[in-house]
């Protein structure tokens, strides 16, 4: 899968979101999933993203996760790439559940 085109959209819904009015959500699949960035130690480049409410369906979720992490390094680093862990990348349809939130890790690439 060439990811040029995800982070092409991916830059075209953050845009759209910045249009959007303050405390308006954004939503994936028609529905709002919360999703909390949180650094992984002391390294600002990684992170974990929990999303909560997968049940509403899961590829919204990530597509949620995702969106989270890639304005989260661009906002950080000026680069949306990031570099997933394995078995926590939403692109190979990763579904780490860990009570009842979707579970993604990775890294912003530093330029």
């Amino acid at each position: 899968m060439n990811a040029k085109p995800i982070t092409m959209a991916l830059c075209a819904a953050l845009a759209l979101g910045a249009c959007a009015k303050s405390g308006e959500r954004v939503r994936f699949d028609g529905n709002y999933y919360p999703a909390k960035l949180d650094k992984v130690g002391d390294r600002r480049e990684d992170f974990v993203v929990a999303v909560r409410d997968p049940g509403q369906g899961i590829e919204g979720a990530r597509e949620a996760g995702r969106f989270e992490a890639t304005r989260y390094c661009i906002e950080t680093f000026g680069d949306s790439t990031v570099n997933w862990q394995q078995g926590y990348d939403p692109d190979a349809n990763a579904s780490v559940i860990d009570n009842g939130r979707l579970i993604l890790r990775g890294s912003c690439v530093i330029w």
